[in-house]
């Protein structure tokens, strides 16, 4: 712990530093390519809709054990029951014994002749559940006007507490791009989008957007009263910003995404599907999205916007000349310090000569009491 506290004085200090935004074309780079197998998966492989948003009928059908076999043996019944709107069902597990099968929209004649189908083929007790597409539209809608009001308010409200509309732009481009990320996996790993998905997607826009605000606040902090500042560039002290909340935004991702990853293994490898399933893994994503966005993408995308404006751009001319006139030598801006004046050297009733001033302990060079 010792070292790794260490290493975090160092970072805050500026003692060590990664290039985070001076290297912006290598994280947009990335995120481009991500972005972009991302949009081919949409082509591609499309999204896995669940039964709530394109309608049909679900069997739940309890079985002794549920194993591929189990699977193999209730879509065997599906296809034996001679109902042809019932083709390419999708069957999985769901528990340790659950078999879940989805169809199309059945009449209830036809649902009731499938149920005896599956009974036949073994399973201990089978129940079923209509649903129509229409729940599932108003989810998606209700999810969609839900997005479009939040990405408002992040605009005003950081707009309205970093007096900075370039921030504002910054974090809707860093939340874009957790987005399009989630939704990429998505459809390349094949899970059903379900309304725990859609509760995934609006859970990471907030997490995604906290980290994002908490950089953006430092790196206030540290360009206040920039154009004073002789010794650093605007993109220089935002780099150090991202540097100093670098460990505090890596301990609360590992620390958040654990416990979701715990969420992901027991939904996906022991209940095999269900809502756990789909929330943990767009939590999961989104989480580990948010956090590279806040670093790597929304700072530099601020600070890059930031430096368009000619007051930044002639305070930056004046940092690099006095730079080279100094050799390249980067020294931090010294801070005033409050200094009390000294008390004039007076006569000692006592000794009859002049007493030097107390200096105090603060101010006394190293190695003196």
């Amino acid at each position: 712990m010792g070292r790794v506290s260490s290493f975090g004085q160092h970072l805050y200090s500026g003692q060590v530093s990664f290039d985070f935004v001076g290297r912006r074309k290598l994280w947009y780079s990335i995120s481009v390519v991500i972005i972009v197998l991302c949009a081919v998966a949409f082509v591609v492989r499309g999204f896995n809709m669940g039964i709530e948003f394109k309608g049909g009928v679900e069997f739940t059908a309890q079985v002794q054990k549920a194993s591929s076999q189990a699977v193999d043996d209730m879509t065997q019944a599906v296809e034996d029951a001679g109902v042809p709107e019932a083709g390419d069902p999708i069957v999985n597990t769901s528990g340790s014994d659950t078999v879940r099968i989805q169809t199309r929209a059945l009449t209830q004649d036809q649902a009731t002749q499938i149920e005896q189908s599956l009974t036949k083929a073994g399973a201990s007790e089978v129940s079923q559940n209509l649903i129509g597409p229409s729940w599932g539209k108003q989810v998606a809608t209700k999810a969609l006007t839900g997005l479009i009001v939040f990405v408002v308010l992040v605009i005003l409200f950081i707009w309205a507490y970093f007096r900075e509309w370039k921030m504002s732009v910054a974090a809707v481009v860093a939340l874009a791009h957790d987005l399009l990320i989630t939704a990429g996996v998505y459809a390349w790993s094949g899970f059903e989008v379900t309304p725990a998905t859609v509760t995934g997607l609006l859970t990471i826009l907030g997490y995604s957007l906290y980290d994002t605000v908490v950089v953006f606040d430092k790196v206030r902090e540290n360009t206040k009263g920039i154009q004073r500042s002789s010794t650093r560039t605007y993109a220089e002290r935002a780099n150090l910003a991202v540097n100093q909340t670098l460990v505090r935004s890596i301990n609360t991702s590992i620390t958040a995404l654990l416990p979701v990853a715990a969420l992901l293994i027991v939904g996906a490898a022991v209940l095999g599907t269900g809502p756990l399933k789909d929330l943990a893994l767009a939590l999961f994503v989104g989480m580990a999205a948010g956090t590279y966005s806040s670093i790597c993408i929304a700072t530099p995308l601020s600070t890059q916007l930031v430096e368009r404006d000619p007051a930044i751009k002639a305070h930056t001319k004046r940092v690099m000349k006095k730079r080279e006139e100094s050799g390249g030598v980067v020294t931090d801006d010294p801070e005033p310090l409050a200094v009390a004046p000294a008390r004039p050297v007076g006569v000692s009733k006592a000794a009859k000569r002049n007493q030097p001033t107390r200096t105090t302990r603060s101010r006394r060079p190293k190695g003196k009491a």
